[in-house]
């Protein structure tokens, strides 16, 4: 009988081996995607109201929704789920929905964008809007009707620029749309508010007494319709990341002309690196994230829906304090406003 080779002795000797060792499971070498695992969250974590991270790297917990009605307020492109916010940002949002239809002679607000239930990046659109402190407003004023919810999907606002151009069309600019930005850069825990440099410029070549509120209003791409309102992290929010502080004077300096320069409207040339919401995982994300992600979620979305009357979200969240108590009861659960109203 001949010997085996040296070669195959080998061969049997590793197939032995492998018999005994246990079979490993097979590991997806690609992470998950902070935006969709976000994005597949239809409604908000049950746990008391806090933003971690930053504005375009976070997420929230405890959040609220706006109603689809309110008094002076309709909610826009329903099927983004995107009607979500800490509640002191949605306070604030119900403040100025009222102010600016009463001392202002603003309509009502046409609310776009707030945040997904839980924040995080988007499947679209934003970078920011993450820690449920930010929201879009239309500077289209509420028509004096109840929108459908296909009209909500499909009604286009009406930008504030000329086409083709920087500047303001003055056939749809009205002392009402300046009035609105002044009374939401006038609440104290608004920070900033995004619109066109084109109507950044409108404000500083027009108003007129009191210039200090101009400092929040801040000039940045796109927001030819709509502006975007962005409130300072709340009490409470330790794991919360401020930004920096914008400084003294109204912004209508050196840096407000380098809008009106070639050089922000240039297209970039060559190979683009992706957006940063695009590629984000958890572990970009703070670490309170996966806690936010993996919390238990509200039995339905009436339960933390606010709305018009008795049922205004001021009067449903406690007064915020330094650490917040972690208790079961100490979540703010608003009741739905009723049908109708």
């Amino acid at each position: 009988m001949r010997t085996p080779s040296r070669w195959l002795r080998a061969v049997f000797a590793c197939a032995t081996l492998l018999a005994l060792v246990p079979a490993i499971p097979q590991v997806n070498a690609a992470e998950p995607l902070a935006k969709d695992l976000f994005g597949s969250k239809s409604l908000p974590a049950v746990m008391p109201a806090k933003s971690y991270g930053f504005y375009s790297k976070g997420c929230f917990g405890g959040g609220i929704a706006m109603a689809v009605d309110g008094p002076h307020w309709q909610a826009m492109r329903l099927s983004r789920n995107r009607r979500w916010g800490h509640p002191q940002l949605i306070k604030t949002l119900e403040k100025l929905s009222d102010d600016g239809a009463e001392k202002d002679g603003w309509n009502g607000l046409m609310l776009g964008d707030i945040s997904q239930p839980r924040g995080g990046p988007m499947l679209s659109g934003h970078a920011s809007h993450q820690v449920g402190l930010d929201a879009d407003i239309w500077f289209t004023p509420m028509p004096k009707r109840r929108l459908s919810g296909p009209e909500r999907e499909s009604f286009e606002p009406k930008s504030m620029i000329k086409d083709g151009g920087l500047t303001v069309d003055d056939r749809l600019w009205t002392p009402a749309h300046a009035a609105i930005l002044k009374r939401a850069a006038g609440y104290p825990e608004v920070e900033r508010i995004f619109v066109h440099p084109g109507i950044k410029k409108k404000l500083c070549d027009t108003v007129k007494g009191d210039r200090s509120w101009l400092n929040k209003v801040r000039p940045f791409w796109g927001h030819d319709y709509h502006f975007h309102v962005r409130i300072g992290c709340p009490p409470g929010s330790v794991g919360c990341k401020a930004q920096e502080s914008t400084g003294t004077g109204d912004g209508c300096d050196k840096s407000l002309a380098w809008w009106f320069t070639e050089e922000p409207w240039r297209k970039p040339t060559g190979p683009q690196a992706p957006r940063a919401r695009d590629v984000m995982t958890m572990k970009a994300l703070p670490k309170e994230c996966r806690m936010v992600l993996e919390a238990p979620s509200p039995q339905s979305e009436a339960s933390v829906t606010v709305g018009g009357g008795s049922n205004r979200v001021a009067d449903v969240i406690p007064t915020a304090s330094p650490v917040e108590p972690e208790l079961p009861n100490a979540i703010p659960v608003p009741s739905p406003r009723p049908s109708g109203q």
